[in-house]
């Protein structure tokens, strides 16, 4: 009987995006595919370093434990390394104690054309090129920035941060603003504040994780999930009505009118932040681990 991925959060996690491969990454780069894979030999039996996305993808595989009999995530390693060279992130997995039992090892070639296989609701990659045609194909994606540090040992509630325009919801409302100015903006979303915004590449996912918040009481949620936005009154009505339309009850909402996010991101401790601006990332990310979010066909 094939495994059903069809009823969990699943999570396309590439190996630079789980560990710390940046000195291998520039060797590749620098010297090319011999070198990276007899360093990748060489170093077989030695732990990476914990990536941008360790902390999180611990967490949420946590959530498995939660509930006798019900898995809620699974993760699938998605790499372009050959099955051979991949052999030192399946040794870190296993020395971390992390339950990940399934990958894909494209050798060199595209990631992209496996995430509908595998299910994938959200896919975490450095390589910028993947993160852009997963989003083109329909799923939630974003390329990670690396931060000063990273903790594994963070709360045991996971906490999830998102950008609304561009990231929950269309850019449609981005663009005026950008177009034709903040007035132009406020009365445009003035004038449609009982009307739901288009959803956005990450729309989906969002609507995922308020079901699987509803898996616990509400009192004990291992989850919990902000929106931290540049909009202010009184675009926040048309947030308000959109997310009551999908049935989604964020836990917080910062509706900033402008202020940097870094500090608020902070403060509210998130496991990762998504963005679809680099101007809030290059902050954020000194604080906390980011994502961006690109445009569709962008």
């Amino acid at each position: 009987m094939a495994f059903d991925l069809s009823d969990k959060l699943v999570i396309g996690i590439s190996s630079r995006a789980l560990f710390d491969l940046e000195i291998e990454n520039t060797l590749y780069e620098q010297q090319g595919v011999n070198a990276y894979a007899d360093f990748q030999h060489a170093h077989e039996d030695e732990p990476l370093p914990l990536g941008t996305a360790f902390p999180l993808v611990s967490s949420l595989l946590r959530l498995n434990e939660l509930v006798p009999g019900r898995q809620f995530v699974e993760v699938v390693l998605m790499s372009r390394n050959t099955p051979d060279t991949g052999l030192r992130v399946f040794n870190s997995i296993e020395h971390y104690g992390l339950p990940i039992t399934r990958a894909a090892f494209s050798g060199g070639q595209a990631i992209s054309p496996y995430l509908q296989s595998f299910k994938v609701d959200l896919f975490l990659s450095k390589y910028a090129t993947d993160v852009q045609n997963a989003v083109d194909a329909g799923v939630a994606a974003a390329t990670l920035y690396a931060p000063p540090d990273v903790n594994a040992a963070q709360q045991e509630q996971i906490r999830i941060a998102f950008d609304g325009d561009a990231v929950l919801f269309s850019p449609e409302s981005e663009h005026i603003f950008k177009e034709q100015g903040l007035a132009a903006f406020q009365a445009h979303e003035e004038a449609h504040r009982f009307e739901s915004m288009q959803a956005g590449p990450f729309a989906k996912l969002l609507i995922l994780l308020g079901d699987l918040q509803k898996q616990f009481p509400a009192e004990r949620c291992p989850v919990r999930i902000a929106i931290v936005t540049a909009r202010s009154s009184p675009a926040h009505a048309r947030v308000v009505h959109t997310l009551r339309t999908w049935g989604v009850s964020v836990d917080e909402a910062f509706f900033l009118g402008g202020v940097a996010k870094d500090e608020i991101l902070a403060a509210f401790g998130a496991h990762i932040f998504f963005d679809d601006q680099d101007a809030h990332l290059k902050s954020a990310s000194r604080l906390v681990p980011s994502g961006r979010v690109p445009y569709r066909g962008g």
